[in-house]
């Protein structure tokens, strides 16, 4: 398999969780990043760290066109801001579905449209956006969440046809619970936070949190050259969430 040395990518939400993790990694590979995200702060050279929220398409064409414009064109884009929100279907206003549509699937279609023509240019184009396993497992208390990231996976196939005569490669990744920042202020504001912490934790065949790293890993996995004939693969990093039924 070949690294991603060289390969010019954007991170959306590249600052901090999940997003923080794939940058360190595709970094760690060679590639040349530039992270996207409403708040840039510690992502320093030799990050092209350039601020940008994904709901403002105005700036995103911007950010797009200036991380293009310093790494000499884009390879990969790698999807991953995203907000989340708890509750069943009567605990969100309209507003609040709305928000979260705006950027965890409008957000991406924005990001990818604007990238697209320097894919077009590309010679290892491909296109990573951020599910999650609740686009395909019913968790409690996720109702627009899972929404919108079934909507995330939809949205993958149908890139993935559109542009796979383009060789350009669309595929997504289904992190089940990580353990990011947004997990840990979930725990730390339940009523029990150390119960709390342990079910997320059982609910997983491995009984454990899953690593940004472990994410991260899977992403350049799929962004890599050397995978050309992955596209249109949604590839769950779950611990086992989806499919395991361990003996406890």
């Amino acid at each position: 398999m070949h690294g991603l040395e060289g390969i010019r990518t954007i991170v959306t939400g590249g600052g901090a969780g999940i997003g923080r993790a794939v940058v360190d990694h595709f970094l760690a590979e060679g590639a040349r990043v530039a992270a996207l995200d409403v708040e840039t702060a510690g992502l320093d050279d030799p990050v092209v760290a350039i601020r940008c929220d994904v709901s403002d398409d105005p700036a995103v064409r911007d950010a797009v066109a200036a991380a293009a414009e310093a790494m000499g064109g884009i390879d990969v884009v790698v999807n991953n801001a995203g907000i989340g929100t708890a509750g069943d279907i009567s605990a969100n206003s309209d507003e609040e579905w709305l928000r979260l549509y705006d950027v965890n699937v409008v957000g991406m279609a924005r990001v990818s449209r604007a990238a697209l023509p320097h894919l077009r240019r590309s010679e290892s184009p491909c296109v990573i956006n951020m599910s999650s396993i609740v686009a395909i497992a019913g968790l409690p208390e996720r109702a627009a969440y899972s929404a919108t990231k079934g909507a995330v996976q939809a949205l993958t196939m149908a890139m993935a046809a559109d542009h796979a005569a383009e060789g350009i490669r669309v595929n997504c990744v289904n992190p089940s619970t990580v353990a990011t920042p947004w997990v840990q202020r979930l725990i730390d504001t339940a009523e029990d936070p150390e119960a709390t912490r342990s079910s997320l934790q059982n609910r997983q065949a491995t009984g454990r949190l899953i690593a940004p790293e472990e994410v991260a890993a899977a992403v350049a996995f799929l962004a890599r050259p050397g995978s050309p004939g992955l596209t249109g693969v949604s590839l769950n990093v779950d611990g086992g969430m989806y499919a395991v039924r361990p003996k406890r």
